[in-house]
């Protein structure tokens, strides 16, 4: 593992304190009783605190010094006097330990009372701190020059996300989207538990991975020896309570789908799907504004937010446009009573790529994809979707070619799909049938699995059901106006980071990398005497480290250089 130099520093450092007699990593229990929050709102002078946290800044002023210490809660500044922590002759504690061998970023605690600086500072006077974790790698701390200027930001979206532990660290702001999505999940399970519904679990890993049209990760049991699922969605498992008895029931589900990745997907996902007995569509679209109503509230203190140059509003109730009338509205075609091939040579008209493995139901989400969808920028629902895009969707009860859909788009985006639940078990499994159909004609996107067990459950009978998906990820982006589905996850899927090849070196050239290492760029001839290397070890060692690309010689005006590769 090769080191920076300020990396090689700390370990020295870390090797100190132990010489001490300083552990850098304790076991025993730090007694913090408040935090920077609570300091600052409860202010008493004199008042008695142990805290504890991150140290982020100091400015040393010989036997006095100014810090700041960052909790989970914010940053306080914090007072060290060197005669009042080290109280006998012994100034070891400041002179050493503090002044020499601690870091930004290493963890202490602190006891102390409050006290107000000359300024109006809310502070901290240190009357004794203890070492609670030595940080080995430096924070991607920012540089602000004297006249304000910041450098070094720690910004680049791949870095933020492959470390976001340092991102949680030095961005603070970041931490307020991840509140508010816990703010979110709380808002959104107490409502549905204000309302009577029962949160459930339900199986991740599944023999038959159904409830959407998603390609799923497959993996293998080895005490069965059967090939099974992660879930793509758990729909088909809430049906399965409610037969059972249950008059609703949701559940925040981990969702895993084997597909594409870019700002608005993730391999692993989270959705919301609730399932209320006795009740349909209509129902659920006054209860989904009601909900999303309630949770804008909870997480931004109004039902309005702001994403990018729009300004939503979810206060209901919200518009309601059929699939029918969108198309025909920005299209001026009409699908209603169109046939397959009808509607193939729409879409080719409208400049819209589809191909013959398209079935009907494919070929107008398409339409309604590529020229309707992003056109609804406050929350609409669009209703009454064709039976060939629903298949686990209730007949409309007006018109045998649609479904009891709606889909709720918000800046283009669909947030929440919605049925009157099929509980005709024959027309599901001809509904299942079709797909079958679909996906042997090369519909990647329809499913190829009957799970014949979700039949024989709907067999034993089903009452009249509504049920509803949200994708959290999505309305959390919403909410915090977050272009990237990679700024609501603490950890999103990335590409294997890119690793430096690794090569071995012998003892002669690792003594001589140190010594380039050390000096960043030397001059050849000084390197070799420094080596103490023979002329032929010396040729062998300079030719092996150039080979490996180790390091590299330069000629410049003044002479031959080694650096680093």
């Amino acid at each position: 593992m090769q080191l920076s130099e300020q990396e090689v520093v700390r370990r020295e450092k870390l090797s100190k304190l132990r010489e001490l007699g300083i552990n850098p990593y304790p076991a025993d229990l730090f007694p913090v009783n408040q935090n920077s929050k609570h300091i600052k709102e409860d202010f008493t002078e004199k008042k008695k605190v142990v805290i504890a946290g991150r140290l982020m800044s100091r400015r040393i002023q010989g036997k006095a010094s100014f810090a700041e210490l960052q909790d989970s809660e914010g940053r306080i500044q914090v007072y060290f006097n060197r005669d009042e922590i080290c109280l006998g002759e012994d100034k070891t504690l400041y002179n050493e330990v503090y002044k020499k061998l601690l870091d930004i970023g290493d963890f202490i605690g602190i006891e102390g009372e409050l006290f107000t600086t000359k300024v109006g500072e809310k502070s901290v006077r240190v009357q004794n701190f203890t070492l609670l974790s030595k940080a080995l790698k430096p924070l991607p701390l920012p540089k602000t020059d004297a006249e304000g200027n910041t450098f070094d930001e720690f910004n680049d979206p791949e870095m933020r996300y492959r470390q976001r532990y340092a991102d949680l660290v030095v961005n603070s702001h970041v931490k307020d989207v991840f509140i508010k999505r816990t703010k979110l999940f709380n808002a959104m399970r107490n409502f549905f538990n204000d309302s009577g519904y029962f949160e459930v679990e339900t199986p991740v890993l599944q023999p038959i991975p159904g409830g959407a049209a998603a390609r799923p990760f497959i993996t293998h049991h080895n005490s069965l020896d059967i090939p099974l699922y992660m879930r793509i969605a758990n729909e088909l498992y809430l049906k399965r309570l409610i037969v059972g008895g249950f008059d609703g029931v949701y559940e925040f589900s981990k969702n895993f789908r084997n597909e594409g990745m870019d700002r608005t997907h993730n391999p692993e996902f989270t959705a919301m799907e609730i399932y209320v007995a006795y009740k349909d569509y209509n129902w659920m679209m006054d209860f989904c504004e009601r909900l999303l109503e309630h949770c804008a509230i909870a997480v931004n203190g109004t039902t309005k937010a702001t994403f990018g140059e729009h300004e939503i509003d979810f206060k209901a109730p919200y518009a309601r446009v059929t699939m029918a009338d969108s198309i025909k509205h920005f299209t001026g075609f009409d699908i209603t009573g169109k046939t397959e091939d009808e509607i193939r040579t729409a879409a080719k008209g409208m400049g819209i790529e589809v191909d013959e493995t398209m079935g009907k139901g494919k070929l107008i989400d398409e339409i309604f994809g590529e020229k309707c969808e992003g056109n609804y920028i406050q929350p609409t629902y669009i209703t009454d979707y064709p039976k060939e895009m629903s298949p686990l969707c209730k007949e409309h009860r007006d018109n045998p070619e649609l479904t009891e859909r709606f889909e709720l788009m918000v800046c283009g985006k669909e947030i929440a799909n919605a049925y009157s639940e099929l509980n005709d078990p024959i027309d599901q499994r001809e509904r299942f049938e079709d797909q079958l159909k679909l996906a042997q004609k090369g519909d990647d996107e329809a499913t190829e699995f009957i799970d014949f067990d979700f039949l024989r459950a709907l067999e034993y009978g089903m009452p009249p059901t509504s049920g509803m998906g949200i994708g959290m990820d999505r309305l959390i982006m919403f909410l915090t106006n977050n272009q990237s589905i990679q700024e609501v996850l603490f950890f999103p899927q990335m590409r294997p980071e890119k690793k430096a090849p690794t090569v071995e070196l012998n003892d002669e050239e690792k003594a001589v990398l140190e010594i380039i290492t050390k000096a960043e760029k030397i001059d050849l001839s000084d390197l070799k005497t420094q080596s103490g290397l023979s002329n032929k070890k010396w040729d062998k060692t300079i030719k092996g480290l150039t080979k490996k690309e180790v390091a590299k010689v330069s000629k410049t005006d003044e002479g031959l250089f080694v650096q680093l590769f």
